[in-house]
């Protein structure tokens, strides 16, 4: 006897699927309705798999409606979402005595510029977390309106009262109120712990004791493809200038690849050289110069007796018969002084011989010997500080100190200025020159080997400190 059973089946289900699909038409025909094909799958096999999380997805919030006033108005409403930019981005909290901290970090450039936004701190004791104790922070901005979205703010937190004097710990905490600015509905409190002690970790002597340095770096951002030889130039010219009580602080930003590494590793390995790797900052406010050079002031504020800031493009000269400690000696009653500008040529080089190679293998700052004289020229100036006494720091000076500044004019001290060598990968040579002097794209230059005749100098001593490992540094 012939079993029909699976033929019987296949039968139903190919009818089952024509009168679905007539249903289907028909519907389609009176209502335009449609059935999705996931319930064609669920009619066919009469289970449906649910892809969906257990966890039931948050309702939104409910809309608010406009409303019909008795008086014929209608009052419209509005409904929020999101968020366009962070309150407050917090980088570091250091101490800045046993009373006093300063916190670093980003904030709502809107917010700060046309809202009202204010500060508490909080020192919440390890032991007796009951018996806190708040200040009003002082807010500064030290980037005079460069950030786009965000903007930097160092926040200084002085306490009627020394902190954590029996070093049994406890942590710094922030208040950061919006006061309503963007909505005044909403007066938004964000609670932040910045900083955290614990018992014990306290040296109470790095306030009173001398410095570790006499002259301390805060460096610029390194960013883009930069040119290991130029940086190795600049590192070995200033370690020498500075001398052996010296540091130098650089943050990388994305400018670090493995060959400036190797221009900056053997200077670190002897003591010389702090990295720090900044490059998470580009989610914020791209490569914010002025919120890295507060944070080293404040990082390492006790660690230097002079503190300079300028860039990897910079290199800064000390006249004959002068040294930088004579030179900073003789301004030791201010707490900050600013040099000039020498602004050189990038790519305008002293021809040496007939043989161009020639020229071409020697250091940048002892090719690069052509000083722009075009009057009037904006010079720009940098600065050093005495560290202990400064509050915030900019790229040319800092506005928020205790002591006297002053604007050096003599030529005791100044600054030889290679705008974009840095970024050149290739040959910065681009027209051999050997006239002392001449225009060039309508601007005057004249010789000036100043920097020229310390070239050698500066090799000998790089080979002597770390050998012959950078010899064949690439441009």
């Amino acid at each position: 006897m012939w079993n029909y059973a699976p033929e019987l089946k296949l039968l139903l289900i190919i009818i089952l699927l024509g009168l679905y699909y007539s249903a289907t038409v028909f519907l389609s025909i009176q209502s335009g309705f449609t059935i999705p094909t996931s319930d064609l799958r669920f009619c066919i096999t009469g289970t449906q798999t649910n892809t969906s999380s257990s966890t039931p997805s948050p309702s939104p919030p409910p809309l608010n409606q406009d409303q019909l006033l008795p008086n014929g108005v209608l009052k419209r409403a509005f409904n929020t979402y999101g968020s366009a930019a962070y309150s407050f981005i917090s980088m570091s909290a250091y101490r800045g005595g046993l009373n006093t901290f300063a916190i670093i970090g980003l904030a709502s450039k809107p917010l700060q510029v046309f809202g009202k936004p204010t500060y508490k701190c909080q020192w919440v004791p390890e032991l007796n977390s009951s018996e806190h104790i708040s200040t009003v922070a002082y807010k500064m901005l030290p980037d005079w309106g460069y950030g786009r979205v965000y903007t930097v703010v160092v926040l200084n937190c002085t306490f009627p009262q020394p902190i954590n004097a029996n070093n049994s710990g406890g942590k710094l905490i922030l208040y950061a109120n919006n006061s309503g600015g963007g909505d005044w509905s909403s007066n938004r409190i964000e609670i932040i712990e910045v900083l955290s002690e614990s018992p014990g970790s306290l040296n109470f002597s790095l306030f009173t004791s001398p410095p570790k340095y006499d002259y301390f770096y805060c460096g610029s951002r390194l960013y883009g493809n930069l040119s290991p030889q130029r940086i190795r130039e600049w590192l070995a010219y200033h370690v020498w200038l500075f001398g052996p009580k010296s540091h130098f602080v650089i943050y990388d930003s994305g400018g670090v690849n493995e060959e400036v590494m190797e221009v900056l590793k053997p200077w670190m390995e002897l003591g010389y050289v702090s990295l720090h790797d900044v490059r998470e900052q580009e989610r914020f406010n791209g490569k914010n110069q002025f919120m890295l050079l507060n944070d080293c002031l404040h990082r390492y504020k006790f660690m230097g007796e002079w503190m300079f800031f300028f860039d990897v493009d910079e290199f800064v000269y000390v006249a004959p018969n002068n040294t930088i400690k004579s030179v900073l000696d003789s301004l030791s009653e201010y707490t900050q002084f600013r040099f000039r500008q020498t602004p050189m040529s990038s790519k305008l080089c002293l021809s040496v011989s007939d043989d161009a190679e020639q020229t071409y293998r020697k250091w940048g700052f002892e090719k690069l010997v052509y000083r722009d004289v075009m009057r009037p020229i904006r010079l720009n100036r940098k600065y050093a500080v005495q560290p202990r006494n400064v509050y915030s720091a900019g790229v040319h000076l800092s506005k928020n100190l205790d002591g006297k500044s002053i604007h050096t004019r003599d030529n005791r001290i100044t600054y030889f200025h290679y705008h974009g060598s840095i970024g050149n990968r290739g040959e910065p040579c681009k027209k051999l020159m050997n006239s002392t002097k001449f225009y060039f794209e309508k601007h005057p230059f004249v010789l000036d080997t100043r920097m020229h005749y310390v070239a050698d100098l500066i090799k000998k001593f790089e080979l002597k400190m770390i050998g012959s490992t950078l010899q064949k540094t690439q441009q």
